[in-house]
């Protein structure tokens, strides 16, 4: 059986140990959940600088209905409150396009002017493989103004050896009519696959920790269609098709989103051992396109002056990369990619009655770019690693409503050195990263001719992995020159975006300790200060001290576990400053929030899991969040932020075979 290697409690940790026993089917109905890189709070740090986690495997808080959800599970990060979906992640403070996403290895950008619709908020998370966290700008692979770091779901799937059929499939329901329902079938064989993945959630509005109702109700539905073609081993042609659509209330804004609609389309090429240096080659190109409304009236009773903004954004790209075997000990990658993508919209106000629009879309920016990337890991001879990396981005953006025109040439970089000790499992790092962001669409369209942000950060820490522990501990430092500061940012008309000099510096620590063989003690904390040094201020929009501390029981097929999440309060904020995610609003409480979770496997296909978040009903709210706007019409006040859930009951089940 492998070692337990959660960080902080799971709910519904489960896969069956496989025997290779003659008794196998004996030891099935006996087995006890084994579990192998099972992520739930806090997923096991693989690597240095990399998470790596699970989707489908079950975890405590309720399992996310986005993507954003799902990484505020994970140390580091925190999550923008809008309403039931749709919130904003931000790692260590940074997000926006300071911290990457790539959906199945594409770019995907949300049209909304207000970020209603980030990129996270179209991801299903069951839907993908794995998701690894890539932390900082020590990779220059996926994209240059990594200056958070990267965030990759990935989907992959299996080859066939055989004819056969795989089906994996979940229904959740919960608190507020929380309802979600996943359905995913793969059938082929040897020589090819044919995958069909639908999903469906749905919840009603929530209420707070005093029972107060917030507007949140959402419906979110998607189909994903995969076909590929494996004439042998080492060759795939893969195609996929993913659509999507939604309707979301915005608890957190004066309008809701009644359509986010999503068409993608993407291809990929990869061939394995094409000779000896070139060990694998991937060739991949995609179309995105979203479609966003935002108005007053469909989703809540219409004020006075009823209007609507309709938005969306195509995105094309490719990606072209050849993984290098350069010797005994020396591996590469290089490669190049573009992506262009174009923003469009319209709008429509009535004094009173359904707004009519009285143009088509009318483009506004437009964004090209065009990037080379190479990186290098050299196996030393003392059991330790040499790792570099070198890009350089060349970005043009045009503004078709005015003509405005400005180009960047950027660079990325990072060197970075591991060892793995002799005489104790543990595995050191310490790395130098440098990236360069131009600014992106929400902050050109409030300042065009912004300077690219500069970042350079120093990384260190180590890994613990022994048969009574597992621990890691990763610290940082990144002086930023150039970061784009907004102001007054809650003013439509006074709004600003300027360049100042900032510094960050902070971690996360994690640690897993099994008492006995049933019982395991988990732990966590993540921790950023941030600087303005421009201004001699705190640097807006950094969340405080946050920690974790659980308990999990596991015997035969019976899981459960407690998870008490505590965060600090924070006094340390800049009013009114802070970037296109949101602003700062003033100090926030500390808070502490109790849940627990108990799962029963009741045969290898079958699992049932339960769980009971914020136990206690406590009323609180995120630091980094909206204010919540008035809806008299449908009796809620304004709040000074966005209320997280109270007290909320859920129940999965899933099924794999």
């Amino acid at each position: 059986m492998k070692k337990v290697r959660t960080l902080v409690v799971s709910s519904l940790l489960l896969l069956a140990a496989n025997t290779q026993s003659a008794s196998a089917a004996e030891e099935e109905e006996k087995t006890i959940f084994t579990l192998d890189e099972i992520v739930v709070t806090a997923p096991a740090v693989s690597n240095p600088l990399i998470v790596e986690t699970d989707p489908k495997s079950p975890r405590q808080p309720v399992p996310a209905a986005d993507g954003g959800g799902y990484l505020k599970s994970i140390p580091g990060f925190s999550v923008a409150r809008q309403g039931g979906t749709g919130g904003d992640p931000v790692f260590r403070g940074l997000g926006g396009t300071r911290l990457n996403v790539l959906l199945d290895g594409t770019y995907q950008f949300g049209a909304c002017p207000g970020r209603m619709d980030p990129t996270t908020s179209y991801v299903f998370p069951e839907t993908y493989s794995k998701i690894s966290i890539l932390k900082g700008p020590e990779t220059v692979k996926y994209g240059g103004g990594n200056v958070a770091g990267t965030v990759l779901f990935e989907r992959e799937t299996e080859r066939f050896d055989k004819p056969g059929v795989r089906v994996n499939s979940s229904v959740l329901i919960g608190s507020a009519g929380r309802d979600d329902e996943l359905l995913d079938v793969t059938a082929g064989d040897t020589k090819g696959y044919v995958r069909v993945i639908k999903t469906r959630s749905n919840s009603n509005d929530y209420e707070d920790g005093n029972g107060t109702k917030v507007h949140s109700f959402y419906t979110r539905q998607s189909l994903t269609g995969i076909f590929g073609w494996t004439p042998d081993v080492d060759t795939l042609y893969e195609f996929t098709v993913d659509t999507s659509d939604a309707e979301a209330a915005y608890g957190g804004r004066s309008m809701d989103g009644p359509k986010f609609d999503r068409n993608d389309y993407n291809f990929k090429f990869s061939k394995k051992h094409i000779s000896p240096v070139i060990s694998n080659f991937e060739f991949k190109v995609f179309h995105n396109y979203v479609d966003h409304v935002m108005d007053n009236y469909s989703l809540r009773p219409a004020g006075t002056m009823p209007m609507a903004m309709e938005v969306d954004r195509t995105t094309n790209g490719g990606r072209l990369a050849a993984d290098l075997t350069l010797g005994k000990s020396t591996t590469g990658t290089v490669g190049i990619d573009y992506q262009k993508n174009e923003h469009a919209g319209r709008m429509a106000m009535a004094m009173m009655g359904t707004p009519v629009y009285n143009t088509g879309m009318v483009r506004d920016l437009t964004f090209t770019n065009y990037g080379l990337f190479g990186e290098l890991k050299r196996q030393l001879k003392n059991s330790s690693r040499l790792l570099a990396g070198l890009r350089t981005d060349s970005l043009d953006v045009k503004n078709e409503k005015t003509a405005e025109e400005d180009h960047d040439r950027t660079y990325g970089a990072f060197l970075r050195y591991e060892h793995d000790h002799a005489n104790a499992p543990i595995t050191s790092y310490i790395g130098i990263g440098h990236a360069q962001r131009p600014a992106d669409y929400w902050e050109r369209s409030i300042n065009f001719y912004l300077k690219p942000e500069k970042s350079t950060q120093l990384d260190t820490g180590l890994i613990y992995r022994s048969g009574k522990l597992s621990t890691s501990l990763s610290l940082f430092y990144a002086d930023i020159k150039d970061f784009i500061l907004f102001k007054n940012a809650n003013s439509s008309t006074t709004k600003t975006a300027h360049n100042v000099d900032a510094s960050l510096y902070g971690g996360e620590v994690d640690l897993a300790y099994p008492l006995n063989k049933n019982w395991t003690a988990t732990a966590s904390l993540a921790y950023v200060r941030g600087n303005n040094d421009s201004d001699d201020k705190p640097l807006a929009q950094i969340p405080p001290l946050e920690g974790t501390l659980g308990i999990k029981y596991s015997h035969e097929k019976i899981e459960a576990g407690l998870l008490w999440r505590g965060v600090q309060a924070q006094t340390r904020y800049d009013l009114n400053s802070g970037s296109e995610i949101g602003y700062d609003l003033g100090a926030s409480s500390g808070f502490g929030i109790l849940s627990a979770n108990v799962a029963y496997k009741a045969s290898k296909a079958i699992t049932v899991a339960a769980g009971v978040d914020n136990i206690f009903d406590k009323n609180y709210a995120e630091f980094i969040s909206r204010s919540g706007a008035a809806i008299p019409a449908l009796g809620i006040a304004s709040s000074f932020r966005v209320n997280e859930p109270g007290r909320t009951i859920w129940v999965k089940a899933s099924y794999n075979y």
